[in-house]
C-alpha cells in the first residue's frame, strides 16, 4: 500500500531542482497555480534551431502543468536592448551592431526579429505565454531596482555600475560552487574588484550617442544584460515564483546565479 503524496504536490510531475541537484515532485508555492518565468531571445537576428529548443521545452512544461490541473502564469521576456556581442561586459550592443549592418534603426531591428521569432513559434505549435515582456519597456523599473541594491553592493567605474559579488555570501550556490574566479561570459574590465563582478548599468562612452540610451543616476547608458530578468520576473510574478527556465544554458553559467544574487539583495 502506497502512502498519499504530501499535500499540495503534483504526484505525476517530477522536475530537476537546480538548487538541490535532485529530481523532486513538483509542489507549487500556491496550491492550484504555477508561476513560470522563461528567459527569452535577444532579437538581433533570426533564431536558429538550438535557440528554439528552449521554447519547445517551456511549451512542454507549460502543457504538463496545465494537464496536472494547475492555472499557469507564464512570462517570457524579449531582450531587445543591453546584450553585448561578447555576452559579457565588453563589445558592441548586438542590436546596435545589427542596425549598422542592415541599415535600419535598432528599434526596427528589434521589432522585425521579434515578429519573426513569434512566427517561428507558431509554426512549431508553441503556445504563447501569458505575457511577453520587452526589456526596452522596463528600463525605468531596472533603474529603480539598481538604485535599491547599489548602496553597499555596487561600485562605479568609468564604464558603468558594477555588482560586487563578494557582498553575497552564497554567490554561486545555484551553480554548485561558491568560488568567485573568472567566469566564461565575463571579460576583464579595468578597475573591477573581482573577476566575477558584472555590469548592471553600462555607461555610454564619452562623445558617443547610442540609439538605445537612457538617463540614469550613473550617467547615460543602458541596463546590463543580467539585470533584465531579475526586474521583469519580480514585476509580473512577485518576490517568489515556482520555476525559472533559461535558454540552453546550465545553471553553472553566469546569468542564473547573477539573477539569484540581485533578487536576493533587492528583497533583503
Amino acid at each position: 500500500m502506497t502512502s498519499d503524496p504530501p499535500e499540495g504536490t503534483i504526484p505525476r510531475l517530477r522536475l530537476f531542482n537546480s538548487m538541490t541537484r535532485t529530481v523532486e515532485t513538483f509542489r507549487p508555492l500556491h496550491p492550484g497555480t504555477a508561476r513560470v518565468y522563461s528567459c527569452g531571445p535577444t532579437v538581433y537576428s533570426f533564431q536558429h534551431i538550438g535557440n528554439m529548443r528552449a521554447y519547445i521545452f517551456t511549451d512542454t512544461l507549460s502543457r504538463a502543468l496545465k494537464f496536472a490541473g494547475l492555472k499557469v502564469t507564464h512570462i517570457i521576456n524579449i531582450t531587445d536592448v543591453g546584450h553585448l556581442t561578447s555576452d559579457a561586459d565588453t563589445g558592441e550592443d548586438k542590436l546596435e551592431k545589427a542596425s549598422a549592418k542592415e541599415g535600419r534603426s535598432a528599434y526596427e531591428i528589434a521589432r522585425f526579429y521579434t515578429e519573426a521569432f513569434w512566427r517561428d513559434l507558431e509554426r512549431l505549435n508553441v503556445m504563447p505565454p501569458t505575457r511577453w515582456s520587452l526589456a526596452s519597456q522596463h528600463v525605468t523599473d531596472m533603474i529603480a531596482f539598481a538604485e535599491k541594491i547599489a548602496p553597499g553592493n555596487c561600485y562605479l567605474l568609468e564604464s558603468g555600475l558594477y555588482f560586487d559579488t563578494s557582498t553575497v555570501p552564497n554567490y554561486g550556490r545555484l551553480a554548485g560552487s561558491e568560488k568567485r574566479h573568472g567566469e566564461g561570459r565575463i571579460e576583464e574590465v579595468a578597475g573591477k574588484r573581482h573577476p566575477g563582478d558584472f555590469a548592471i548599468w553600462r555607461r555610454s562612452k564619452p562623445n558617443e550617442k547610442r540609439q538605445m540610451e537612457w538617463s540614469s543616476p550613473w550617467g547615460p547608458g543602458a541596463p546590463g544584460w543580467h539585470l533584465e530578468c531579475s526586474v521583469m520576473s519580480m514585476k509580473y510574478l512577485g518576490e517568489h515564483f515556482d520555476i525559472h527556465t533559461g535558454g540552453n544554458r546550465s545553471p553553472r553559467d553566469p546569468p542564473p546565479k547573477r539573477n539569484c544574487a540581485e533578487s536576493g539583495l533587492y528583497w533583503n
